[in-house]
């Protein structure tokens, strides 16, 4: 007996071993590409363009209503799940934020998982120190993948590559050593481009000096380091008054995109810090509440737009750079879409960061419109604390939308993104986060829903972002931290704070399917397939649930 069962652990060994080693290399050129391999999911958003786009239909309006629970795994952990997970030829590898106590470290673990049935493979633990900490909660949002090597960043501002055929530690950079008054966390996942894997830090709600940097693939060393904050004789010093830039936070905390035929990379930064204390740091604040775009190769700056110049209501601009080509007004062009944290989407040209179109997509009350050069134009008043005029803002601190990724669908031409509608923060010198019984951040167990509509809902809205027109909204009874995935089969999946996973009509936004996970959806759908089979993944509560057709 011992010996059959000696056999059959040896046996299962091999089969995990030929299993993962079967991979292919996972070339730049792949993850340019990923239109040729729609079986895989082979980045954070999918595509290096940010569209979480699928073009795999096995899975339609017609048939969505027939979605089984295939599998789940249960993370050790009890961090909220802000993972997006890849899939790699079959091998689906994810992340498991650590937890710590007040008397324990905790580890971030990368997993990898067979994505057709979710049995592991192997494990890498990585240990994180009890004082490395985020603001909002010890995430870690995704690794990154180029050859067989995956990379991921770290709560203690570390940088690391691992072996994905077996789980083994490579190299490890660190990317800064935060001072004694600061934290620097990494929990964005990376992005490659060529040979470089570029990341940010986060913290920006405190006294650091964010920035992005590109790594060399092979070795970690850092190729180059962009500042988010600019220093004496850099563009954009002038907007901090003194020497307010040296803590001006901007920090980075979702992943960015690229364009292969301007070399650019385009990332969202963060709110300026001190958050809500303007006067001690006058001025614009460049580069924070922007996307800047870079220069891959060196990291230069090309171009930026500012969304909320000044900001004194926290709203960062970390969201996904969605990158399309649309006609605008009659002319072909390559833009850039976005649903921004202060309330207002817009549109602008990638290649040089014109502005082309702006406009609210929930109720808006800081802003009455846009200048010739796309400046938003203040609302006198609209101030948080005792500089205000006491009324409430909208939308609130926590955003219409927050780093939760939106989705857009080249087969409908529609612009998905999850909201919040009626959202406000109250005036005064009382402030407030949020209306009543708002989860900070996200969390993970579900929570009544003592929220009227008027203090505020959540929704998914599709828009025509040539016209910048409402087609549909899918309204929730309470807010969400979920992102959205389209895919080529005209179905839309998100979910909610409510705890449902639900599937929507691309075209028409009405609703084919749901089904209750247990615990808050903090995460950004995704889809793959093994061996013909389409899946459809998310993470909610602490677990990963992936779906697929009954048989």
């Amino acid at each position: 007996m011992k010996r059959r069962l000696l056999a059959a652990q040896v046996a299962l060994v091999l089969l995990v071993f030929a299993a993962v080693s079967l991979q292919a290399q996972i070339t730049f050129d792949r993850l340019l590409h990923t239109e040729r391999e729609p079986q895989n999911w082979l980045t954070y958003s999918g595509n290096v363009l940010g569209q979480r786009y699928s073009l795999l239909n096995q899975i339609n309006t017609g048939n969505v209503k027939n979605l089984e629970l295939q599998w789940l795994w249960q993370a050790p952990s009890l961090e909220k799940y802000e993972t997006t997970s890849i899939v790699v030829d079959g091998i689906l590898y994810t992340v498991q934020a650590p937890t710590t106590t007040p008397t324990a470290d905790g580890n971030t673990q990368i997993v990898a998982l067979d994505a057709a049935t979710g049995r592991p493979f192997w494990r890498f633990t990585y240990p994180i120190p009890m004082t490395a900490r985020a603001c909002c909660g010890r995430v870690n949002r995704g690794v990154a993948i180029l050859g067989d090597t995956l990379y991921m960043g770290t709560l203690n501002s570390h940088l690391i590559a691992v072996n994905a055929k077996n789980g083994t530690l490579l190299w490890d950079t660190t990317v800064i050593v935060p001072p004694a008054n600061a934290t620097y966390p990494v929990t964005v996942a990376p992005l490659i481009v060529k040979d470089k894997v570029i990341i940010g830090t986060a913290g920006g709600d405190g006294a650091i000096r964010g920035f992005l940097a590109a790594y060399d693939a092979k070795t970690g060393k850092e190729i180059w380091r962009f500042y988010t904050t600019p220093g004496p004789g850099e563009p954009g010093n002038d907007t901090w008054s003194g020497e307010s830039w040296k803590i001006g936070g901007a920090g980075i905390w979702t992943t960015g995109s690229y364009d292969s035929e301007t070399n650019l990379t385009f990332w969202g930064t963060g709110n300026p810090n001190p958050t809500g204390n303007g006067p001690s740091r006058l001025g614009d604040n460049l580069y924070s509440d922007s996307v800047v775009a870079l220069d891959a190769d060196t990291g230069k700056l090309k171009w930026h737009y500012q969304f909320t110049p000044h900001d004194e209501m926290d709203y960062d601009s970390t969201q996904v750079p969605v990158l399309a080509d649309l006609e605008i007004k009659g002319r072909m062009r390559k833009v850039m879409l976005w649903a921004n944290r202060n309330g207002l989407m817009y549109v602008l040209d990638r290649t040089t960061g014109e502005f082309l179109q702006g406009k609210p997509f929930v109720k808006v009350n800081w802003m009455d419109g846009f200048d010739a050069k796309g400046r938003p134009q203040r609302v006198p008043g609209k101030l948080p604390g005792a500089r205000g005029d006491g009324t409430p803002i909208m939308p609130t601190i926590l955003g219409a939308t927050n780093w939760y990724s939106p989705s857009f669908s080249p087969r409908t031409g529609l612009f998905y993104v999850p909201a919040w509608e009626n959202s406000k923060s109250g005036g005064g010198g009382g402030g407030g986060r949020g209306a009543a019984n708002t989860t900070p951040m996200g969390g993970i167990a579900l929570a009544p829903n003592v929220k009227t509509e008027e203090e505020g809902y959540g929704v998914v809205r599709a828009f025509d972002m040539r016209t910048l027109d409402q087609k549909w909204e899918f309204k929730m009874n309470d807010i969400t931290w979920a992102g959205v995935l389209s895919t080529a089969g005209d179905v839309v999946f998100s979910g909610g704070r409510e705890g449902y996973f639900f599937a929507l009509d691309a075209r028409s936004g009405a609703l084919l399917w749901k089904i209750p996970l247990g615990g808050q959806v903090n995460s950004g759908p995704m889809s793959y397939s093994v061996n013909g089979r389409q899946y459809i993944a998310v993470a909610a509560g602490t677990a990963l649930f992936s779906f697929a057709l009954r048989q």
